[in-house]
């Protein structure tokens, strides 16, 4: 007998009278699976009892754990773990350790169990890979993408439960635009939109009507909604927060000794902006009181990740504040020399999370604090000595110090990388800080991105699932415990086929694996085993296209939609296009009106983003290595979109078209990126060199760029009107400066109309754009 034909006679389904709601959710949910007309019973543990037909649901008691005991001989010391079993009663059990593994051992044993004999499953169990899995900057519930048309967060939150994550970040603006001011020609007040701070939330005494109370009512209702739904599927919920973010200028008129540091990008804001002084004790006591009314509302959450330094948040007198060295009156007087102010600096941090820990405390004792240290890369030698006791770190490396790149690119191994998916290996010399952080009874999660966020934004369902595979093996084999997921998932609704994340669900599972074995598997269960070995082979193509890929800065991670690279013209001259022409576009630009980077894709700000040498070897090596197996990709699968037609063989034909259409995707990114490359050498070599042959080569570039961009241009507009699928994160209202809208075809147009018009100008980029000053008296 089959486990599904037990499963179809179960007539109760148990679960604990005092226990988790996940319990209940999997009891649902196993009702709705096989149209069960019954009740769930919840009993006291002594009455969940071998019985025929019965199936009993609980994260595991001392009782049950005995009893699994008795069953399997033995439970994994010091491990999580699931147990699924149908006993000699054909009655069924599932427990887990933890609640954040229950709902994932139920969708396990839904998608991969139901056709073995009832004789392999006496006693299934698994150990779990790594026992703590938590997103941190999910794009979709909680940060910019959270506008996304057609979201479903019920299912996105079931989607980290049923790959078995156990923390969620839930702090997310109920609006699509913050709640900051700004000034005319500013883009700042867009940053305060994403990892929102703890004053969005709640207020506390000294911050009272600051902001307006149906405003943070949005807020902790929407917080609370994604908390309730996260703890339904077993997981803890848990905040992101720019911290100690700025204050509106309104509280310094109430209260102007309590001013701190100024934290804005001077090149990015045209106004100050100041947070608190958090050397003052009633800032302290206002922090406090901010965690612990926000606790109070919602007593789950679990912990705080801390990012800070950028986007309007930073420590007083710390190394890497934007507007360098400043604060409040109370820390340190500012003629100190160097190692004092960074002491003092130090300390200052440490203390702010630990005020922060100790406050939260008081309500949910489980609370802790989870910081990036790589923006406190003057104050790290005395910050890491007092991190301890629920004082947590995430970082893409341990041993690295600041925000260095330590690891090689996958192909080309002079070029380092950070953070996305091309960090695929984790060097032993990972495990010291981590143990003597582990020995503190502090946390170490080391960063991994196997979706959209720095890797391929803002295309959805991009398959890599062998270099997904080789950053998880790697960190299991280096005794990695904790994994911090930056982006989020795909939304299930949008990528159906997802071969990424069912990767990672089969290696919390069952991390020695066959990396090939299971990767057909999953190609299987989406097509058939006649089609699944192309399919395997359309993802090995696409991936040695992603492998050969050169990362070009901020364009490869965010910077095609911030950066508006899709849709702005590539042309020699691009200030010789009237302002009012380039509005459409700059109006949407994360740039301020005197950035070099609307007139040179080389810079941004004050930082040479891409040099001419490094751009030049870019678009070679696109050439010679991207290419071939991206074209070979996209003929494979529509080889087999068309065989699927003719065979009448619609489900097949249906994967194949997705798979077609996000590779066509990815290729127009490429494409792009390659000509962004183009642009920078030729147009910067152009201007460099005095040799009227050299000269003429670039102009050659240009053109050839030019055409190719037009016609990519074209190819996008297309797949934007055939696809089927949801390729590309779209805005469910108008576009905004992190997501394109439903004028995307149009803008495109307008791109291809201006390269057209422009194409034939000088080569040129004013070194002085930066100073410009309207209305300059002097000019």
């Amino acid at each position: 007998m089959k486990a599904i034909e037990v499963l179809q006679n179960v007539y109760k389904v148990r679960i604990p009278v005092k226990g988790y709601p996940v319990e209940r959710t999997v009891a649902e949910d196993i009702i709705k699976l096989f149209d069960m007309d019954i009740d769930i019973q919840p009993v006291e543990q002594p009455d969940m009892k071998s019985e025929t037909g019965v199936f009993n649901i609980s994260v595991a008691t001392e009782e049950l754990k005995k009893m699994v005991f008795k069953q399997s001989s033995e439970l994994p010391s010091g491990k999580e773990w699931v147990y699924f079993s149908i006993d000699e009663n054909n009655c069924c059990w599932l427990i887990s350790s933890k609640p954040y593994f229950l709902y994932a051992a139920f969708s396990y044993v839904k998608e991969k169990l139901m056709e073995y004999e009832v004789s392999y499953l006496k006693n299934w169990m698994r150990e779990i890979s790594f026992p703590l899995m938590k997103s941190t900057f999910d794009l979709f519930l909680t940060q910019y993408a959270r506008n996304i048309r057609s979201f479903n967060r019920e299912q996105y939150v079931r989607e980290y439960a049923r790959l078995g994550f156990t923390h969620i970040e839930v702090n997310a603006l109920a609006a699509s635009t913050p709640c900051e001011e700004g000034v005319p020609g500013e883009f700042y007040p867009d940053f305060y939109t994403y990892c929102p701070a703890l004053d969005q939330f709640v207020a506390s005494r000294l911050n009272q009507g600051i902001y307006p109370e149906e405003y943070l009512q949005k807020n902790i209702d929407l917080l609370k909604e994604n908390a309730n739904t996260a703890i339904r599927y077993g997981l803890t919920p848990g905040l992101l927060c720019f911290e100690p973010r700025s204050v509106p200028e309104d509280f310094f008129k109430r209260y102007p000794t309590l001013r701190g540091a100024r934290v804005d990008h001077p090149f990015r804001s045209f106004k100050p902006r100041f947070n608190l002084s958090l050397a003052h004790p009633v800032v302290q006591k206002h922090y406090a009181e901010l965690i612990m009314n926000l606790l109070k509302e919602v007593p789950e959450l679990e912990f705080l990740t801390v990012w800070t330094n950028d986007s309007g948040a930073g420590f007083e007198h710390t190394k890497s504040l934007y507007v360098g060295k400043n604060g409040g009156a109370y820390l340190i007087r500012e003629w100190k020399d160097d190692d004092e102010i960074v002491q003092a600096a130090a300390a200052n941090i440490i203390n702010f999370f630990r005020l922060l820990r100790d406050a939260a405390y008081k309500i949910n004792p489980h609370f802790r604090i989870i910081a990036r240290l790589e923006p406190f890369y003057g104050e790290q030698k005395y910050l890491w000595p007092e991190l301890g006791d629920r004082i947590d770190v995430e970082a893409n490396s341990f041993f690295s110090k600041g925000w260095e790149n330590n690891y090689p690119h996958p192909r080309y191994e002079d070029i380092k990388v950070s953070g996305s998916a091309y960090q695929n290996k984790v060097l032993d010399r990972e495990k010291g800080p981590i143990e003597e952080l582990h020995s503190r009874k502090s946390r170490a999660f080391l960063t991994n991105s196997f979706n959209t966020y720095s890797n391929h934004e803002p295309l959805l369902g991009i398959p890599f699932p062998w270099l997904t595979h080789e950053k998880l093996r790697a960190s299991w084999n280096a005794g990695i415990l904790n994994m911090s997921h930056q982006g989020g998932l795909q939304p299930p609704e949008k990528v159906p086929y997802a071969v990424n994340q069912e990767i990672f669900c089969s290696f919390q599972f069952n991390p020695d694996m066959d990396i090939d074995r299971e990767i057909l598997a999953v190609a299987e269960r989406y097509v058939d085993e006649h089609d699944a070995g192309d399919m395997v082979k359309g993802w090995q193509l696409t991936e040695e296209a992603i492998r050969s890929f050169m990362p070009l800065s901020i364009y490869t991670h965010y910077g095609v939609v911030w950066q508006r690279l899709f849709v702005r013209p590539l042309v020699p001259d691009i200030d010789r296009i009237p302002e009012e022409e380039r509005a459409y576009y700059e109006k949407f630009m994360c740039s301020s009106i005197h950035n070099p980077n609307r007139v040179d894709l080389a810079r941004d700000v004050l930082f040479e983003l891409v040099s001419k040498d490094y751009a030049y070897r870019v678009f070679n090596l696109i050439d010679e290595n991207v290419w071939g197996p991206i074209n070979a990709a996209l003929s494979l699968f529509k080889v087999k979109m068309e065989e699927a037609g003719r065979y009448k063989k619609p489900r097949v034909l249906r994967v194949f078209k997705d798979q077609h259409f996000r590779i066509r995707a990815l290729k127009s990114l490429f494409e792009t990126l390659r000509n962004t490359a183009v642009w920078i050498y030729a147009v910067h070599e152009y201007l460099d060199t005095q040799d009227l042959s050299e000269k003429a080569s670039c102009r050659k570039l240009l053109d050839e760029m030019i055409d190719r961009e037009i016609q990519n241009c074209r190819e996008l507009i297309r797949l934007w009107k055939e696809s089927s699928v949801e390729w590309m994160i779209v805005a469910k209202t108008s576009e905004t400066p992190f997501i394109y809208g439903d004028n995307f075809p149009e803008l495109l147009e307008r791109k291809m109309n201006l390269m057209e018009k422009h194409r034939h100008d000088e080569p040129y980029i004013d070194p002085d754009y930066m100073f410009r000053v309207t209305d300059n008296p002097y000019g």
